[in-house]
């Protein structure tokens, strides 16, 4: 139980947010910037979520540059800082190119959590730490349902509940065997695989990365699944197996002790001796194959921990469970609860061309938690944001320039929007950045939403969405190699649907 003196005692609170990783943080800052009162608790002993714990092999796959083409601190530099959280004050932006030692731009796990730990004590962020969610109630408040939940440390009530919980509950897979195998979040330190034959089942970015880890100690290394492997460099998304991993998959090509396997688990047999075997079904067409391996690791991926919502009615997808999500983050089945973090990658957008977003990413999240506090402090407490009114001949000028220099619309590609509606007294009113979404099927008011949009070819380029008179249309404009979108080639197209938009 936390100590008496330790913020957000148990009680009632406007808003209950649930974690103490990158996505709680950035809700919490953003609640109080609009002065929603709310209350924070974690099980865990201190900010970072799961980056206290993984990845195993330290370094993160998300990359801060701390030398850019933008300065340090501005908004542009946030292309180019995929791990620093987003404040207001200069003490609280670009943290984490000041934590790291130079020997590489992708952080290490140490780094990472400092970086979270130094934002929580700048911004401030308040947690009751070591207060564990251990159930979730709907009750009938005065003026309207609460959600009542239970913790170790006492009973909390909420209009509103934020659960920023990660997907960090370890999964393996049933299996004829699998109980022989040992999960990704349980390997023990790499040289205590040396001169040992390793199955590893899986072929994303937490196998690769182990075999990458392994390979100065592993006698042979063996990755298996289904389907092919898929990497970051063909796909031209964060799709795949990232460049970093990829040593194994070359070592597999010129035959250097690695292979690589599409097949299925048969079953797993542990012999006499205490070593495995492994029984595959080929995928592809192959002969049936038997193994005789030291060890097997289920680097099978993780689910979310949402404790018992699917009892309380929140409907889950796929084998990570994630809540079935609004654009905004909100339970489709259980209205009132929100998701923060990576469990927001639940919420699909469009999903043009296949190409997903990176909501499951620091930098991809921190841009929905500035939303969805936003969305919340106007939903539940009729805080309405600030909607500055934009004469017609500064449009053109503003959105050139956004599609050129946000970092919301680059890290968010395809899923948040800078969305400007008509003013019946001329010109437009600026209603920020909104998922793209639910600007395209909500309907509403003559209005554009500007973003980027990628086509898994590797181009970016500029997608202007018009809604006149309530019909949609999509308006393409060329991508150009620098991003120059601000070019006067752009700034005409742009000119030409403002003026078809805001009419007067």
């Amino acid at each position: 139980m936390a100590e008496l003196s330790a913020p957000f005692p148990p009680g009632e609170y406007p808003v209950l947010v649930v974690g103490s990783g990158p996505g709680a943080l950035q809700v919490s800052y953003s609640l109080s910037r609009l002065g929603v009162d709310h209350a924070v608790i974690s099980a865990d002993p201190s900010p970072g979520g799961m980056f206290r714990r993984w990845p195993f092999f330290q370094r993160l796959l998300s990359w801060t540059k701390p030398h850019a083409p933008a300065e340090r601190g501005t908004r542009a530099y946030e292309r180019y800082d995929w791990n620093s959280l987003l404040g207001a004050d200069p003490i609280c932006t670009a943290i984490q190119p000041g934590l790291m030692d130079g020997t590489s731009y992708f952080p290490s796990r140490p780094e990472m959590e400092a970086n979270l730990v130094a934002f929580a004590e700048r911004a401030p962020v308040a947690v009751r730490y070591g207060c564990r969610w251990t159930a979730t109630r709907r009750v009938a408040g005065e003026d309207g349902e609460r959600f009542e939940v239970e913790t170790t440390d006492g009973i909390y009530r909420a209009r509103a509940l934020v659960l920023a919980v990660g997907v960090a509950e370890p999964y393996t897979p049933p299996g004829n065997g699998m109980e022989h195998t040992i999960h990704y979040a349980e390997v023990q330190p790499a040289e205590t695989y040396a001169d040992r034959r390793i199955l590893i089942i899986g072929k994303q970015n937490s196998g690769f990365e182990l075999a990458t880890g392994l390979l100065p100690w592993a006698r042979q290394l063996i990755l298996v699944s289904p389907s092919k492997v898929k990497l970051s460099v063909e796909t031209r998304t964060l799709v795949g197996v990232r460049a970093r991993y990829v040593q194994p998959y070359e070592d597999n090509v010129l035959g250097g002790g690695v292979s690589i396997l599409d097949a299925s688990i048969d079953r797993i047999e542990k012999a006499p001796d205490g070593r495995l075997n492994v029984r595959l079904r080929r995928t592809d067409g192959g002969a049936d194959l038997s193994l005789e391996v030291d060890d097997v690791i289920s680097a099978t991926g993780f689910v979310a921990p949402l404790v018992d919502l699917p009892d309380l009615g929140v409907q889950t997808v796929g084998q990570s469970r994630l809540p079935v999500q609004t654009p905004f983050w909100e339970s489709t089945t259980v209205p009132g609860i929100y998701f923060g973090g990576t469990i927001g990658q639940g919420a699909k957008g469009l999903q043009k061309h296949g190409v997903p977003s990176n909501s499951g990413a620091v930098h991809g999240a921190r841009y929905n938690g500035r939303v969805l506090a936003a969305r919340i402090a106007a939903t539940h407490f009729g805080i309405e944001p600030h909607r500055p009114h934009m004469a017609r001949e500064a449009i053109a000028g503003f959105v050139a320039t956004e599609l050129a220099e946000a970092p919301e619309l680059f890290h968010q590609r395809g899923y948040l929007a800078r969305v400007l509606t008509a003013d019946p007294a001329g010109g437009m009113r600026d209603d920020g950045v909104q998922p793209l979404a639910h600007v395209l099927d909500e309907g509403g008011p003559d209005a554009i939403a500007a973003t980027l949009e990628g086509d898994g070819s590797g181009a970016i380029y500029p997608v202007l969405y018009s809604r006149i008179g309530g019909k949609v249309v999509e308006h393409v404009i060329e991508p150009d190699p620098l991003m120059r979108f601000d070019t006067l080639d752009a700034r005409r197209s742009i000119t030409d649907l403002v003026g078809r938009v805001a009419k007067r």
